[in-house]
Order: C-alpha cells, then structure tokens, then sequence
C-alpha cells in the first residue's frame, strides 16, 4: 500500500534533514513525501534540494505563502496520490526504519492506525521529556480526555475524500477537530498499534506558549460544538491533568535514576 507522508515546514533549516532521513531509511518504500513550505527564508528548500535525487521520484515539494500551518497541510492533502495518509512534521521524525511498514502492515482492514509518541528537548532529540502512550479508541473516548497523539494517526486516503479535510477556521487545534470529527462522529474503523512512531520536538504550534495552549483548548471546546457534541465545563481540566501527571510521573522517575 502506498503512503503519502506529509510535512509542512517554514524556516526548518534546524530541523529537515532529521526528518528527510527518518523518512529514507523505512524499510518500507512504496511512499512518497510531499513536503509543503511556506517560502522559508533560510536554507530549507536547500536542504530538500540536496536530498532530491536520494528519493528515486518520490518526493514532491513546493515552497510558497500559505495561510498558516492546517491550510499547509490541505494542500498537502490535495498533493497525495497515497492509499494512506500521515503527517509528520517538520520538528519531528520517525523514531526506526519499520514505522511504515507496521503502518502497512496493520491498517489494511481498518481506516485508521495510530501509536505511541515520545516528546523530545528540541535541542537535543535524545533528551525524552514526555512519552505518549496511546490505547484503543472506545466510542465517547475523546470526552473523557482522550485523543490519539495525531503526528501517529495514518488514515486511508478515501476517508479525507468522503469526511473532509483539516478546517482551517481552526489556527490551532484543527488536527483535533479532525481526529473528532473522523472517529467519534462519522465512526471510521480504527487499530491501535503500542509502538512509538514519532519522535516530536517540543515547541510545536499548539505547545508553543501560554497563549496558544489557552486558545487551543478553547478551539477544541468549539470543535465539540460544531460536530454537535455537548462537553462539561470541566472537560479541559479532565484532558490535562493526565498529561501533566504523566509527565511530572516521567522526570520524577528519572530524576531518581
């Protein structure tokens, strides 16, 4: 099965070639890479030029003005000829070479596949701040605080044909209002699979400051209301609190290492 990874980037010069070189050394080859900039003014498009030829024909890039990281990914998405469908950012990278492969592998009788994340110091990738373990998706799921980490959600490509793309109204926390929209309202088949896909930097748009972790969960607050889903006012403090016990659990553990 093919599989069309996406990444968005803008001024990422720091970062790509991580990413370009998690994506050449899968196992798995049948893929194309459809990497979508937003006119970087360092050496991004140089760093994806010098890596052009290692691709055989499988990467695509274009590097123009977008309005903002999800209509990016739109474009992206209108881009892909793959059977399956992931993001994987620019700040982040595949954690082995067989990532797509288990992909492959696991989501031809289901629509979609997710797995585990590991949250990284940006500057330096070895350094693990936080581990996201994923678990299987039950129906009300998402009100009780749950959501796949989305740099791990690889979808069929008939799935954004039929239920849309990323609603770009949304400046942060539109791959949430995705995620909600695709399983909890419209019910695509899914299968969680506990292994780390991505390792992700931290400092990425919606964990970026105060200000936009405020603005994302109100964004989510209004993703529930616009699929016609009705959340208690305590729903932001229910979905946070776990992931600020998971990590204080993380740096208490090895702290005492």
């Amino acid at each position: 099965m093919k599989i069309s990874i996406i990444t968005t980037s803008f001024n990422s010069g720091a970062t790509i070639k991580d990413t370009i070189e998690s994506v050449l050394l899968q196992t798995h080859t049948d893929f194309e890479h459809i990497i979508i900039d937003g006119g970087s003014t360092d050496n991004t498009i140089q760093i994806v030029r010098q890596a052009e030829n290692r691709y055989l024909g499988r990467l695509k890039y274009i590097s123009e003005r977008d309005n903002g990281i999800y209509d990016a990914m739109n474009k992206g998405l209108r881009m892909a000829t793959g059977d399956i469908i992931g993001i994987l950012n620019s700040d982040d990278f595949f954690c082995d070479s067989d990532v797509l492969k288990t992909i492959a592998d696991n989501i031809r009788d289901v629509d979609a596949v997710y797995g585990d994340l590991v949250f990284v110091n940006y500057a330096d990738s070895s350094k693990i701040v936080r581990i996201w373990r994923g678990s299987q998706f039950k129906r009300g799921g998402f009100f009780r605080g749950w959501h796949p980490a989305h740099p791990t959600f690889y979808v069929k490509k008939e799935c954004y044909d039929k239920f849309g793309k990323f609603d770009t109204t949304y400046d942060v926390s539109a791959d949430f209002e995705l995620m909600l929209r695709f399983l909890e309202k419209e019910g695509i088949s899914n299968r969680y699979i506990p292994k780390t896909f991505v390792k992700m930097r931290m400092g990425g748009e919606s964990t970026r400051s105060i200000h936009n972790i405020i603005k994302g969960n109100q964004n989510i607050l209004r993703a529930f209301n616009n699929n016609g889903f009705k959340v208690s006012r305590f729903y932001v403090v229910r979905r946070l609190f776990p992931k600020a016990v998971n990590m204080l659990k993380y740096k208490l553990r090895h702290k005492s290492i």
